[in-house]
């Protein structure tokens, strides 16, 4: 990519209404633009974060099982109705909208309903399950306040994933496998060391569902973390009975703020009975198939990484999700041999098939392009300039210490 002709470029003032320090470096380095409260656009260098993220979620759902589709995000309200969730008194997030003859259609906040449905005429016999499939979809949720930029929308990408098994005991294997699942995911992404496991309510489905938590001075969220045992119980079901069950010491728990990076829990046969979801057993008698759901929101976790990594001079991304591998930082281009030298290097990262952002402006002075580079966090950066002649200088973002290699060196890195 050629910073030149890049869309979204970076700038030096946020918008004064956006709070979060991640909305404000993604809005200053050109990776989102605001449409309005609680939607944003991703631009190229954003959009290639999220599906990063999203590439490295549906890795670990195939590897447990997962088969990825898409639903309709646009919703009748007959198949809501059946679970009693079409109501505004039921759920009060909905956005609604009617077709030109009248016909009431919703924009969809969850695909429980909808998913359901679909598999009614696919799921018949034992045969047929057990089944797992999960998708990347936008989602529209009324909120009343959304803020904190990418931490609470109105419209988001989920990925849902809703598990359909003969029998509780083959649903706690999957539950379970969900869960390793999960934390392979936010060790990739970066943040699992920050990332805790947490007991919350269960609702109407089960005495605990589990919450993944990053501890975070932006997060609306209040747990309580054990590290001795890697896990969090979160505010709303801190009592002195939940801890003796978990076997927690309350002295030894360290209150926190954090995020909620991605939840699983147990819906058992709520919205299966509600869809007429059954299957024929072994020796023909209809059995009700249990079920579980899965969400991880990528944007969310985005602004999550940012929240907690970046400096007083931007972001700094994990090597995993950053936008690119290298940052080749262009200076005295108006030097036609140097020019010549920054695209050969240019062009020799692309046939290594390395992911490259080049500064190629001509106008922009180096300190204009040092202080992009660090606003944009790209791990690496690689300087190219007059005075550095046929060497590079090679620099790891949020380090002080750089070195130098000729350009044998320096491409032999990436063989």
């Amino acid at each position: 990519m050629l910073y030149s002709s890049m869309l979204g470029k970076t700038k030096k003032e946020a918008p004064k209404d956006e709070e979060s320090i991640s909305a404000q470096l993604l809005l200053r380095g050109g990776f989102i633009q605001k449409e309005i409260a609680g939607v944003y656009t991703f631009l190229p260098l954003g959009y290639k974060v999220l599906q990063k993220i999203i590439q490295i979620i549906r890795e670990e759902m195939n590897a447990i099982g997962g088969q990825e589709m898409l639903l309709g995000s646009l919703q009748g309200k007959d198949i809501w109705e059946t679970s009693k969730r079409w109501g505004d008194e039921e759920v009060d997030v909905w956005f609604k909208t009617k077709l030109k003859n009248g016909t009431e259609l919703g924009l969809a906040f969850s695909h429980e309903e909808p998913l359901v449905n679909v598999l009614s005429k696919e799921i018949k016999s034992h045969r047929d399950l057990p089944l797992y499939a999960y998708q990347f979809q936008n989602k529209f949720r009324n909120e009343l306040r959304a803020k904190g930029g990418l931490l609470r929308t109105r419209e988001f990408i989920m990925k849902d994933m809703y598990s359909f098994d003969k029998s509780e005991a083959d649903f706690e294997i999957f539950y379970e496998k969900a869960k390793q699942a999960y934390i392979k995911v936010f060790n990739r992404v970066g943040i699992g060391e920050k990332t805790y496991l947490t007991f919350a309510s269960g609702g109407s489905f089960s005495k605990f569902s589990h919450e993944f938590q990053t501890v975070c001075s932006a997060g609306e969220d209040t747990i309580y973390v054990s590290k001795e045992k890697n896990l969090a119980v979160n505010k709303e079901v801190f009592t002195d009975e939940v801890l003796q069950e978990l076997g927690l010491d309350k002295k030894s728990l360290e209150e926190v703020k954090a995020v909620e990076v991605g939840n699983i829990f147990p819906l058992k046969t709520k919205f299966s009975d509600a869809g007429n979801l059954k299957f024929s057993d072994k020796n023909g008698e209809e059995q009700k198939v249990i079920m579980g759901c899965y969400g991880i929101g990528p944007s969310r976790l985005m602004a999550t990484v940012i929240e907690l990594y970046h400096d007083n001079n931007g972001m700094v991304w994990p090597e995993n999700i950053a936008p690119f591998q290298i940052h080749l930082v262009g200076l005295n281009l108006e030097d036609e041999t140097t020019n010549k030298y920054a695209y050969e290097i240019y062009n020799k990262l692309l046939e290594a098939k390395v992911d490259v952002l080049f500064d190629n402006r001509v106008d922009a002075s180096a300190g204009q392009k040092f202080a992009d580079a660090d606003l944009i966090g790209i791990p690496t950066r690689v300087v190219v300039s007059k005075k550095l002649g046929q060497d590079l200088e090679v620099k790891k973002r949020g380090e002080e210490s750089s070195k130098q290699l000729d350009m044998r060196g320096f491409l032999g890195l990436f063989k």
